[in-house]
């Protein structure tokens, strides 16, 4: 297989030079500079819609302004360079500003899920200390719960108009702050912000990405991603995910590229219209959403997809159906890449290169990726192995927030070892395998099934249970969990009903097991660990195989 169009893989690799200055402020780069850029200060950075109809539009130069006030708003409050706060916002245009508005100054904003529970809210406040939470009213339903568990909390800062005693509000905040703002004077390697990836042995890991990070993603953004001057870019998820905050927010606006943002669930003819409307011309989603697409019956007749030029997805393996299906539909490739919250997507297919339909593509050039044993020593094509990833890489998290355990074996040799499971063709092609450490993969979102046991365990018809990633036709891969009932609970459908309503009620409703079974026994190792690998491997076995 040769590159089309003069595409030189090989040559691209080795012509690549990194530019990462000592001094560097992601806040700075990805608005301000683009702001007082005369060319590009009235242009227009988002189209902001949400599922009433409603619509906002804003410019650099006014993201710039109001993300300077929100700024200067936070250091009247108190705050300096390190202070860490939690994001509680949907997909609304003051997720951008109250982002860039705190790493300008140096903070250090945490994004985290709507959908998180109490609980989950409570763990990522201590764990992080954070002195604030920045949410809507609706969010604060369970900040309310557990904010008098959290003592460095000092300030709860709402978006909306709905506020109780000792909340403030964001617009009150900004209203008489000053367009001026003095930037940090931050390094490249400072901490700017961190958002939490889950583990399979225990809660959940700060991992903490320094103002670097931005550049250190330049790769996929010119060989991934491709924008260019004149594109509108989507995303179908949520902001404080990794994949969309730096695909449809960050890495955009560095390249000056403007942004389409929805706030509201994913349905696909909606989608549909919405691209059509906003002429999107790059569109990021997951398999599962990809796959809803298809599920639309002329929706390339019924819809003026024109502008569409280029889609990417990650989050889950793709299928190569739909890849095919994608591009004889709506005459445009989907390059599938593979990343996670610690380095973002550094391996994927790429423009003008051949797509081997179900792999994963090559490391963009600049990230060095390798497949790797036990010893973290590189194994021969067509071997299994670790992927890992270049230590000294730019767009790698600087370490797992007060881990530093964790953090040290999460290195070796060299090499940052990624957990996931790949193997590597002749020609330098990645495929994927599995999850090593059984993290489930589902949605585009990555699931512990620790969080998911934790949670179902507390069910009080439970005695014990494990999570495991299922095959699903529709979504891929979903949660399944196995269940050892208590005495006097006998197995029902309206007792698996009634254990799922009670996890959606607990933790993000993503997470929920959406298929039950009660058995008798898990098995175990000798030292009483459950061998999900077993149970997902029955999954496969049993779901994959051919019918009669």
């Amino acid at each position: 297989m040769g590159e089309t169009s003069g595409f030189d893989y090989d040559d691209k690799v080795s012509d690549w030079n990194w530019d990462v200055p000592k001094k560097y402020n992601m806040g700075y780069d990805c608005c301000d500079r683009v702001a007082d850029d005369p060319a590009t200060s009235n242009k227009v950075a988002l189209y902001w819609e949400n599922e009433k109809g409603e619509e906002r539009r804003f410019t650099f130069l006014e993201m710039k302004n109001l993300s300077n006030r929100f700024g200067n708003a936070l250091r009247k409050l108190g705050f300096s360079k390190g202070d860490r706060f939690l994001m509680r916002l949907p997909n609304v245009p003051e997720f951008q500003m109250v982002f860039l508005g705190g790493v300008k100054i140096g903070a250090v904003p945490i994004p985290s899920s709507t959908m998180f529970k109490a609980k989950e809210i409570e763990y990522r406040i201590l764990d992080s200390d954070a002195i604030a939470v920045i949410t809507t009213p609706e969010g604060m339903e369970d900040v309310d719960k557990i904010k008098g568990n959290c003592p460095t909390l000092k300030h709860i800062i709402i978006v909306g108009d709905e506020l109780k005693e000792g909340e403030l509000s964001f617009y009150d905040l900004i209203e008489n702050e000053s367009t001026e703002l003095e930037i940090e004077d931050t390094d490249a390697e400072d901490m700017a912000f961190f958002c939490y990836t889950s583990g399979t042995t225990g809660m959940p890991k700060g991992a903490v990405h320094a103002h670097r990070w931005v550049i250190g993603n330049d790769p996929a953004s010119q060989y991934w991603q491709t924008y260019r001057p004149d594109d509108i870019m989507a995303h179908t998820g949520a902001l404080n995910w990794i994949f969309p905050l730096g695909n449809a927010f960050l890495y955009a606006w560095r390249h000056k590229t403007t942004v389409f943002l929805y706030d509201g669930r994913f349905e696909p003819e909606i989608w549909f219209s919405l691209l059509e409307k906003y002429k999107v011309t790059n569109l990021a989603s997951v398999p599962t959403c990809y796959r809803m697409f298809l599920t639309i019956e002329d929706a390339e007749k019924r819809y003026d997809l024109g502008a569409l030029r280029h889609c990417i997805s990650a989050g889950e393996p793709l299928n190569p159906e739909v890849v095919k299906e994608w591009r004889e539909r709506f005459n445009c490739e989907i390059l599938d890449g593979i990343g996670m919250t610690e380095v973002m997507v550094y391996l994927s297919n790429i423009t003008d290169m051949p797509i081997k339909p179900g792999s994963c593509g090559r490391p963009q050039p600049g990230h060095v990726c390798e497949i790797v044993d036990d010893d973290a020593n590189p194994v021969p094509p067509n071997v299994p192995g670790t992927l890992a990833v270049s230590q000294d890489d730019p767009g790698l998290f600087k370490e797992y927030w007060n881990k530093p355990e964790k953090t040290s074996k999460s290195f070796k040799n060299g090499w940052f070892l990624s957990g996931d499971t790949l193997y590597k063709d002749k020609e330098g092609y990645f495929w994927f395998s599995g999850r090593g450490d059984d993290l489930i993969m589902t949605a585009g979102y990555r699931v512990s099934p620790f969080e998911v046991e934790s949670v179902v365990n507390h069910h009080p018809a439970v005695l014990e249970s494990a999570a495991v990633a299922s095959p699903d036709e529709v979504r891929g891969v979903i949660v399944k969990s196995f269940i050892i009932l208590n005495e006097g609970y006998e197995p029902s459908d309206e007792l698996a009903k009634n254990i799922q309503r009670f996890v959606r009620k607990n933790t993000a409703p993503y997470k929920y097991p959406r298929e039950i079974d009660f058995v008798e026994s898990l098995p175990k190792t000798q030292s009483g660990k459950t061998k999900r690998k077993l149970l997902r491997e029955k999954e496969i076995e049993q779901k994959m195989a051919p019918g009669p």
